[in-house]
This record gives C-alpha cells, sequence and structure tokens, in this order.
C-alpha cells in the first residue's frame, strides 16, 4: 500500500507533509512511502535523507498510484481528479475556503481528511495540527515583534544609565497567544495578555503576564475556542482595550474564530492612538485581519508611523520544525486508520495490511469531509 507526498504548490507553503525522521513509524506498519523529488528542500530534509530513511524517492506526479496521500494545503481541484476513487488523503481541508477540492474529492471517489476538523478530545491531541502550527505561529510573532521594534525587550542595566523593558500586549490567550506570551517574557518584556475567555486567566499568569480583567460576559465556546461575539460586544470591548493598547509598545493579535472570518480587535482610531514606532503583529491577516489596514504579508506603516505586520503563511516561515511537528500528526492519524501486516502464526493466519476507516470512531467520524462519492457530516452519537 503506498503513501504519497507532494511536493507543496501553493505559493509561499515551505513545509513538507513527512520528515525522514517519522517515515520508520510508517514502513514498520508494512507501507511503502513514496516522496516527490524536492518536496523537502524548505524544511532541510533532502532526497538523500528521504532515501536514507527508507521511502522512495520519484521525479515528478506521485499522485496516480497513491493509496494515501499526506499534503500541507488541500489538494487542488486538478490533482484530486487524478487520485485513484477509494484514495484516501490528509491534509489541511477547510470546509469553508477549500470547497473546489472538497467537491472534487467527493466526484472522484476519495476519503478526505480534514485536519482542521479533529476533535478537541484527550486522544486525539497527537494529531492536532492546529494547535501544532499555532504554537509555531505564536513563537514566530514574539520574534518578529522583538525584530521589527526600535526598542531593546528586556531591561538593561548599563553604564549609560537603565534600559527599561518593552512593553507587549497579546490579544488571544488560545495556544498562538500564550506561546506569544511564553516568548515574550523569555526575551525579558513585560508582558499583558486579553482573552475573551476568562477560563484563560490562569495559564496567561502562569506565564508571568498580568491578565487584564474586563467588564464583560465570557464567550467560552465548544472545544476551547472562543465564540463569535456580536457588534455591540466587540465595539465595547474596543472602548475598554483601548487605553492598554495606548501604552504598549508591541501588540500581537491572535483572535480567531473557526470557519468564521477573523474578529476585529481594531480599528484604524485605535491604531492612529499609538504612540510612532509602535509594532502591531496581526497573525489573523489572512482571515480578515484583527487590526483595520493590515493585509497578509505586508507591512503598513501608518502616516503616525506605526507599523502593521500581516501574517500570512506564518508556520510555514520556520519550515523545520513545523514540519517536524506536522509530520507527527499526520502519522498519528494515518496510524489510527491502519491495521498493519502481520505474519501467519500457528493459531492465526496472516494478516494483510488494511485501512480500516472506522466511523464509529470519533476522530474519523469528525475528519473526514468526503467518502463514498459524496460529502458528508459527522454522525451525532445517539444520545
Amino acid at each position: 500500500m503506498r503513501v504519497a507526498v507532494p511536493k507543496e504548490i501553493k505559493d509561499g507553503e515551505k513545509r513538507v507533509a513527512l520528515v525522514p525522521d517519522v517515515i520508520n513509524k510508517l514502513t514498520r506498519l508494512g507501507l511503502d512511502v513514496v516522496i516527490e523529488a524536492g518536496a523537502g528542500i524548505h524544511s532541510q530534509a533532502t532526497d538523500a535523507d528521504f532515501t536514507a530513511a527508507g521511502a522512495t524517492v520519484k521525479q515528478g506526479d506521485v499522485l496516480a498510484d497513491a493509496d494515501v496521500v499526506l499534503s500541507v494545503q488541500p489538494l487542488t481541484a486538478q490533482q484530486m481528479a487524478t487520485l485513484k476513487k477509494g484514495a484516501i488523503t490528509i491534509s489541511f481541508l477547510s470546509p469553508v475556503t477549500a470547497v473546489d477540492s472538497i467537491d472534487a474529492a467527493a466526484a472522484a471517489g476519495v476519503t478526505a481528511f480534514s485536519l482542521e476538523l479533529v476533535p478537541r478530545i484527550s486522544r486525539a491531541q497527537s494529531m492536532d495540527a492546529l494547535t501544532s502550527q499555532a504554537l509555531c505561529a505564536g513563537y514566530r510573532a514574539a520574534v518578529v515583534g522583538a525584530e521589527l521594534s526600535p526598542r531593546f525587550f528586556p531591561m538593561l542595566m548599563t553604564a549609560a544609565g537603565t534600559v527599561t523593558p518593552a512593553q507587549v500586549l497579546v490579544l488571544g490567550a488560545g495556544v498562538a497567544g500564550l506561546q506569544a506570551i511564553a516568548t515574550s517574557r523569555r526575551l525579558g518584556a513585560v508582558v499583558s495578555a486579553y482573552d475573551v475567555r476568562p477560563a484563560s486567566a490562569d495559564e496567561v499568569r502562569s506565564m508571568g503576564a498580568t491578565f487584564i480583567q474586563l467588564e464583560l460576559e465570557a464567550l467560552e465556546g465548544a472545544g476551547g475556542y472562543a465564540r463569535e461575539m456580536t457588534e455591540e460586544r466587540a465595539a465595547k470591548q474596543r472602548e475598554l482595550l483601548t487605553p492598554y493598547i495606548a501604552k504598549s509598545h508591541v501588540v500581537i493579535t491572535t483572535a480567531a474564530v473557526p470557519g468564521r472570518a477573523a474578529p476585529r480587535l481594531m480599528t484604524k482610531e485605535m491604531v492612529d492612538s499609538m504612540e510612532a514606532g509602535t509594532i502591531i503583529v496581526d497573525l489573523a491577516a489572512e482571515t480578515g485581519g484583527n487590526v483595520e489596514g493590515s493585509k497578509p504579508g505586508e507591512i503598513i506603516e501608518t502616516p503616525g508611523g506605526v507599523r502593521i505586520w500581516g501574517g500570512k503563511d506564518v508556520p510555514s516561515q520556520l519550515p523545520f520544525h513545523a514540519s517536524s511537528l506536522y509530520s507527527r500528526n499526520v502519522v498519528n492519524l494515518l496510524t489510527l486508520m491502519t491495521t498493519p501486516a502481520a505474519p501467519s502464526r500457528e493459531d492465526k493466519p496472516a494478516q494483510e495490511l488494511v485501512l480500516n476507516i472506522n466511523f464509529d470512531d470519533e476522530i474519523i467520524n469528525y475528519a473526514a469531509l468526503t467518502h463514498g462519492g459524496a460529502r458528508r457530516e459527522p454522525v451525532k452519537a445517539a444520545q
């Protein structure tokens, strides 16, 4: 049974779906792994590394004969159409933005798994690619803020006097936000944070940051995510946050609601109230932006001297470790549905390698978007 890993073709995508270190986890199950030549070049994984790890490296198309395709970005509709009926794909596959790919997978009889839809339960933590990649994004956000800021992050005692530490504000204390807090603290900044979920306060404080309490209702949603807020509440939140934003030297925004446009946390007026030299890092720029005026992949400087860094393919800017973490996520999901080959014994016949797509399993049930020539919805458990 063949597992194929194609080169990523989206502009700016530098990750690879498998790294050499995890190849043996698949070959031990009896799976043949085929890597398209050059797939790991940006992740410091050479063709020779893949070959030494037990994979076959192939020039050109690796999809046509594949039983399983692992990728980071969704296969295009054209790529889906080349897969054989019954093939399996595992990738990021948003039901909102990858509609063409999902429809093409259904038409081709492909079972397509979306890593965005892996449920947030304890048993699925090792398959949670959203979390592993958010970790990378949060770290990168803090480093970008420190790099662009004209200030030192830490307090420094020098013969010429004391350098006061930078004031960093992180909006959103999910995985990305918490990593941005931790990294900013390691760099010596004084960090404050806000999240619409009061339950995150203890995590923020445990990292040495100050949690900002606003007199607003909590918006705790399913799976630990925040719920979407009304415009009235959003306006009140912006009003209450403005004094904290105005005194910050670096603001990192990480707020997201799965499947929806990013909430607007900062308006143009709020940005204009900030001092010249202030840096804003908007990790949500690709989904509409937490900050008015941010643009994915660009640094916008306002007339007042505030610079807004709009995130684009942020985990891909750390391709070595982002690929390493992602590889483990996809291998764990694939292993869940794999029954390995086994030799015959006196009391048991030989077992062939099989892929078991068991929709009674909660993880498989929620993550599979297509199967049997159609789109599918998760089957709700009986109450």
